[in-house]
């Protein structure tokens, strides 16, 4: 099978000079395990960043030498603050980011679109419906450490996959343009929906305040069976990730010559979207809706390490862990002792960097 993907890939480049790549192919990109070292570096420092700062600063150095074994290097305070406040956050910050992540690159290798995001299917509008719904009507209700709000974005953004999926699907195919299209609407349908159900309460001061916050992204209160507990889902979506490298890798040479190579298509696109929608609907469970994560990571790792999907993804989970961890700390510090929405630092963060990109490199996009 990789011989053949290899061939054809080649045979693709050379036989028609003017069908481009869906991705941009810059001149060297970068190899070898020492990029994955690097990226674990980044992701051991943003970690250790993450949890020594705060309205309680922490030095770096001591909890160093408490994880080696000395208990006395942090007071009974310090010691309650990071088992109890800032790991868990810190934890959290990281599964959401290299989730969202991982689903931003599942969804950019099954559209051959770099612009692809997690949310492209209308899990966004799901989710912020569903939050809407758990927290009008069952503001006091929690399930399993998770409040309503939280579980309805999760069942929100799941639903509104498998109906995305099923109005775009006509004569036993998912063509892609309707699929993304039916997405968009349905998203904005929602995002309207969930608008209404905050003017139709009556008190609707804080908990409007409460949904906006969740709708820019919120880790400010992470436990650690909630943080357990997404982790499962995570777990389970991740090892499903391991098969889908190879698909991803035949769907880049378009559905044409993954139908040649024996690819059933349409199984293995359901199982992609499956997997991804998995990892978006868990991240909103943990943080609500944060953008930019899943589309500017996997972007940039495609750029640096090339679109070969099984280095893509791993490197996406790890760079997009970091990414976040660094947002949330500039959240919750440039302000203190308030704290903004990590969505509005991504955005801040990630949108620069992405217009640059695409000004950069706009000649070398096919659409």
């Amino acid at each position: 099978m990789a011989a053949e993907v290899t061939r054809l890939t080649a045979s693709r480049n050379t036989s028609d000079p003017g069908d481009a790549p869906p991705f941009p192919h810059p001149r060297s990109r970068l190899r070898g395990p020492w990029i994955y070292a690097a990226a674990l570096l980044l992701l051991g420092i943003s970690l250790l960043a993450g949890t020594t700062a705060g309205t309680v600063r922490i030095a770096p150095g001591s909890i160093v030498r408490s994880i080696a074994g000395n208990r006395a290097a942090l007071s009974p305070v310090e010691q309650t603050i990071l088992i109890h406040v800032r790991v868990p956050r810190v934890l959290a910050a990281a599964l959401i980011g290299a989730t969202l992540s991982l689903a931003g690159g599942l969804f950019q290798g099954l559209f051959r679109n770099p612009m692809a995001d997690p949310y492209v299917l209308g899990t966004s509008g799901g989710a912020a419906f569903g939050a809407a719904f758990g927290l009008f009507l069952f503001p006091e209700a929690t399930v399993l450490g998770f409040s309503a709000a939280a579980g309805m974005a999760f069942l929100g953004a799941m639903i509104t996959i498998f109906f995305v999926y099923g109005l775009a699907r006509a004569g036993g195919r998912t063509p892609i343009v309707p699929l993304l299209l039916a997405g968009m609407v349905v998203s904005m349908i929602l995002s309207e929906a969930s608008s209404v159900l905050v003017y139709l309460r009556d008190e609707i001061s804080w908990n409007a305040r409460n949904l906006a916050l969740w709708l820019h992204g919120s880790i400010s209160v992470i436990e650690w069976p909630q943080l357990l507990c997404a982790c499962a889902i995570v777990l389970l979506a991740g090892v499903l990730c391991f098969p889908l490298r190879s698909v991803l890798n035949v769907f880049a040479l378009g559905e044409e010559y993954a139908q040649q190579l024996g690819l059933r298509v349409e199984l293995a696109r359901v199982g992609v979207i499956l997997v991804a929608s998995l990892l978006t609907a868990a991240a909103v469970l943990l943080g609500g809706i944060i953008g930019f994560v899943g589309l500017l990571v996997p972007h940039i790792v495609r750029l640096i390490a090339g679109p070969e999907h099984g280095r893509l993804l791993m490197l996406s989970a790890i760079l997009g862990a970091s990414y976040l961890v660094i947002a949330d700390l500039l959240a919750r510090t440039i302000m203190a002792p308030s704290e903004l929405p990590v969505g509005i630092i991504t955005a801040f963060l990630g949108g620069p960097v992405l217009l640059y990109l695409l000004r950069r490199s706009k000649r070398e996009y096919a659409l």
